[in-house]
């Protein structure tokens, strides 16, 4: 009898764990459970919920293989279809960005080759699209997961189910009129931009939500010289924007490194895991003494430049973000701009910042290790400079916002720590108020992006009722235990998971639900987000799913 697996979810955390599972030389019965009528995008990449022009922020060089390449698909593709994206086809290359919406119709491709191939090699694979998993309930053997389709309810029951839900938006965007709690979807936000639009956030996703605005109320043209200017609609005229943010600053431009990366000199994985294993006491400081040491060795000017000997983890960010908050932020990002095309051009890494890029995800090993007080000074200030240098934006975006800058039709704020949102007396959008001052908006989007999910906002109510799922937790410092010298645990968020995404302390239920929902990783794990870390989460759930199958079988092999 072959394994039944569930997936729940069919964007690319599901892709990738379906792409591990079908090499399983056992025959394996897979069913996938797919909420949208489209299977094979996700979320990001869906249409209605993107704007052609929203980009995604990953090449082609750092998606993880599949069945092909970014670029050999997109070269594949009709002169109609590139048309309708304006890609040039001589132009495409693995470094380039291209659309989310490209990248939707990328994943469905690869996911139909691979369901293709999984068939082939004698697995038995159905793919649900419009199919909703309301509940999971842990059984001793076995789970139930309970799905709503066009045709009603039913129950399955399954020996593995995998949680790739991936992001999860509000229900409801405009929850008042002109008030926009998420930017997503993207057609939603159409009825915005009349008037003055306020944006809380200035990362990617800000960014997405005022292209999407300014372009239904305008549009992107080159002038005569080649640059790239706004010219808004007949009847738009009153449009303008105004992001925000507590630091004012906008995200830089994507930068040359060599791909894939390469190992650090002094923060290596095995000096980070010899940090963990001292225990969670001062960690984050042994930490940040390897990072130190890391920027010091591959760019002394640098380091001397901000002082980096007398920098501490608390302080390190100031310095980093110092030169940058002292100046325009329109002013930094065509300076910035510019310097990032120059060293493309020449092939040229700055050593400085792909030293930090090049030990987040190895530094991230440490965090599910660091007690309750590390794990706040890691998120008040730390966190940010490494999520600066991976969340990079593409080149045309960055063009884009100056175009509306010059065109009089773009501010950045910089909120202060007690700034208030609100809508009361407004008919219609908020104002800001921070102390004397009000910024009030026609419409207004929150852009600040997908938060991290604690156990109680899982939607399946069996599975919170039998406890299979607990928030993550935490080691309180001994300095703060008064009744207990050995110090306790404090539950502090998320999902508690062990290293194959299991949440932990289902016994005596079975321990064969895998939780790769980004959401419910992000306060352990920050730096979970995007395609690779898609990639590695649904490789590690499919390798301990074909292990588990491996190790049933094992007796009935030894009897026969």
């Amino acid at each position: 009898m072959s394994s039944r697996i569930c997936i729940i979810g069919s964007g690319p955390t599901g892709i990738f764990t379906l792409k591990n599972l079908i090499t399983s030389a056992s025959p394996l019965t897979v069913s996938v459970y797919e909420a949208e009528q489209n299977a094979g995008k996700g979320t990001p990449y869906l249409p209605g919920a993107n704007d052609p022009v929203m980009l995604s922020n990953i090449p082609s060089i750092e998606i993880p293989m599949l069945s092909e390449t970014l670029i050999d698909w997109l070269s594949s593709q009709s002169d109609e279809y590139l048309d309708l994206f304006s890609i040039v086809r001589s132009k495409i290359n693995e470094r380039e960005f291209y659309p989310r919406l490209v990248l939707g119709d990328y994943f469905q491709d690869q996911f139909a080759a691979i369901l293709a191939d999984g068939r082939n090699n004698g697995h038995t694979i159905e793919v649900r699209s419009g199919h909703r998993v309301t509940d999971i309930a842990l059984a001793m053997n076995d789970i139930r997961v309970r799905v709503c389709g066009p045709d009603g309810e039913f129950d399955a029951i399954f020996d593995h189910v995998v949680m790739a839900t991936g992001h999860i938006w509000p229900a409801q965007t405009e929850v008042k009129p002109g008030y926009f709690s998420s930017p997503w979807p993207a057609a939603a936000l159409r009825s915005a931009g009349r008037g003055r639009v306020g944006i809380l956030g200035t990362s990617l996703s800000g960014i997405d939500a005022l292209l999407t605005v300014a372009s239904s109320r305008g549009s992107f043209v080159r002038d005569g010289a080649g640059d790239l200017q706004f010219q808004a609609a007949a009847g738009c005229e009153d449009f303008s924007a105004a992001m925000m943010s507590r630091k004012g600053l906008l995200p830089e431009a994507d930068f040359y490194c060599p791909l894939p990366y390469l190992t650090p000199s002094v923060c290596t994985e095995q000096a980070v895991d010899e940090a963990i294993a001292c225990g969670p006491s001062l960690l984050l400081d042994r930490i940040f003494d390897l990072f130190r040491e890391e920027i010091a060795t591959a760019d002394p000017h640098y380091a001397a430049e901000i002082g980096l000997s007398l920098l501490t983890v608390d302080t390190f960010a100031d310095a980093y973000y110092g030169r940058r908050s002292s100046v325009d932020p329109f002013v930094w990002a065509a300076a910035n701009l510019a310097e990032a095309e120059r060293n493309i051009e020449r092939q040229f890494t700055i050593p400085w910042r792909y030293a930090i890029l090049i030990t987040h995800e190895i530094i991230a090993r440490a965090i599910p290790h660091l007690d309750t007080d590390d794990l706040q000074r890691f998120n008040r200030s730390f966190k940010s400079i490494f999520v600066d240098e991976y969340a990079t934006v593409p080149h045309l975006s960055i063009k884009r916002l100056l175009a509306l800058r010059n065109s009089g039709r773009l501010e950045i704020i910089r909120l202060d720590e007690r700034y208030e949102i609100e809508t009361e007396g407004l008919v219609r959008g908020a104002r800001i108020e921070m102390g004397t001052r009000r910024e009030v908006f026609d419409s207004f989007i929150d852009a600040t992006g997908q938060s991290a999910l604690s156990a109680q906002d899982l939607p399946f109510p069996t599975l919170l009722q039998q406890h299979g799922v607990e928030k993550a937790s935490t080691f309180e410092p001994i300095s703060l235990i008064c009744d207990d010298a050995s110090g306790k645990i404090r539950r502090t968020g998320g999902i508690d998971v062990d290293e194959s995404y299991r949440p932990l302390k289902t016994a005596p239920l079975t321990n064969q639900l895998y939780c790769v929902a980004i959401p419910f990783l992000l306060h352990k794990h920050p730096f979970v987000q995007g395609i690779t870390s898609a990639a590695e989460l649904g490789e590690t759930a499919a390798k301990a799913i074909l292990e588990d199958i491996i190790r049933a079988r094992s007796p009935v092999l030894m009897s026969a």
